[in-house]
């Protein structure tokens, strides 16, 4: 069972009314009506009862005839359970700039230093004015199948846009790159609500806003958090 699936602890959210406490995830709904600030994500986003991995959207929502779609719904609590079940390991946050570069150090994105080069997407992510106008240029307006755009320069399909990916590394950029030892900020910390670091940007990152569809970016979220753009990749390390 994974963590949408279940219901929250309530002394890990103590600000949060108990009768809110169900299980589900968040998910993105464009505002009808436009919007007030760029600085209040809750106009666009909402927690939906009954989102999971099956239903990444809402309960109505499901996964049939979508097998190609990157799983999300998924926390970092999730994606580490499969990792170690499949023999592999999350990718920190260095390992996961570098594959997303596909050996083009020092460029913009993952492909160069053009967004769209030749007038040609390279990755799932917005094209309008972000969060109520996605034309749709690059043939989708949200989760794509994989491997609908060009790879990069190791052959990795989707480092960059369509769903965020969980990195091994936590958010502080004071921790251990190695993550062995959680730093002192974070040991009165719920488990759950520990920030880790995503990495890649998604179909929802746009010119206007976000922007982390860059090797570069980096982004913090809730390691017992889940959302209908956050999925994940595994690494198999040597020895």
């Amino acid at each position: 069972m994974t963590d949408a699936e279940r219901k929250p602890d309530p002394p890990d959210y103590p600000d949060i009314p108990k009768d809110k406490l169900v299980p589900g995830g968040a998910a993105f709904t464009p505002p009808a009506g436009g919007v007030r600030t760029m600085e209040d994500p809750m106009q666009w986003w909402s927690f939906v009862p009954g989102a999971n991995w099956r239903h990444p959207d809402g309960p109505d929502s499901t996964i049939k005839r979508r097998d190609n779609e990157p799983v999300v719904q998924v926390s970092y609590n999730d994606a580490l359970a499969y990792a170690k079940w499949v023999g592999r390991e999350l990718p920190t946050e260095a390992q996961y700039e570098y594959a997303a570069r596909g050996g083009l150090d020092g460029k913009t994105y993952g492909w160069g230093d053009e967004l769209t080069p030749g007038g040609k997407h390279q990755a799932n992510v917005w094209q309008g004015t972000f969060p109520t106008n996605n034309t749709g240029a690059d043939g989708f307006t949200g989760r794509a199948p994989d491997g609908c755009f060009p790879a990069n320069g190791y052959g990795l399909y989707d480092m960059i846009g369509n769903v965020w990916k969980w990195t091994a590394s936590l958010y502080d950029t004071k921790a251990k790159s190695d993550m062995s030892e959680m730093p002192m900020s974070h040991m009165s910390t719920p488990a759950s609500r520990v920030m880790r670091t995503i990495k890649g940007g998604s179909f929802l990152c746009a010119p206007n806003y976000c922007r982390r569809y860059r090797p570069a970016a980096r982004q913090s979220q809730e390691t017992g958090f889940s959302s209908a753009h956050l999925g994940f990749r595994t690494v198999r390390n040597g020895p």
